[in-house]
């Protein structure tokens, strides 16, 4: 017997509304970078590792905001209006499952960075060092030539 066809796929309809939620939850490198690009003012990344590590390397545009320190007197400054994309080093990381938890518990809009710091490095993206953001270096490509993942 198969070990693919051994758990028999589920209807379109189902692997539709699976998938709407799990786009919901998460975003990618490319898609962040885009809209990083475009200067979209909806959204906030925010870097859920210490401070010193943020100083260390960031994505560029993120603000230092440690999921250690997230409760209502920390995050009384930010906008409810806002999606708040959170990140950490990597898949090996939680940090930003709990920055995005601790936020969403506190009734913010939350997504995950699929990969974190590292799936960002790995696909080039603009960084920064320091304590300040940093400001985005230009547009990207998005037509899918060799600055494009493909997708």
């Amino acid at each position: 017997m198969s070990s693919v066809l051994r758990f028999p796929p589920v209807s379109s309809q189902q692997s539709l509304a699976y998938l709407e939620t799990k786009l919901a939850y998460y975003t990618d490198a490319w898609d962040l970078a885009e809209d990083l690009a475009q200067q979209v003012s909806e959204i906030v990344v925010i870097d859920a590792r210490s401070a010193e590590i943020y100083r260390a390397g960031h994505i560029c545009g993120a603000i230092s905001f440690p999921h250690r320190i997230m409760d209502e007197a920390s995050t009384a400054q930010l906008d409810h209006s806002k999606l708040y994309v959170t990140y950490c080093d990597g898949i090996g990381c939680n940090g930003s499952t709990k920055a995005a938890y601790k936020l969403a518990t506190l009734g913010f809009q939350v997504k995950e960075l699929i990969g974190g710091l590292d799936f960002w490095k790995r696909d080039g993206h603009p960084m920064a060092w320091g304590n300040a953001p940093g400001e985005w270096p230009g547009a990207i490509s998005t037509t899918g030539d060799a600055a494009s993942c493909g997708c």
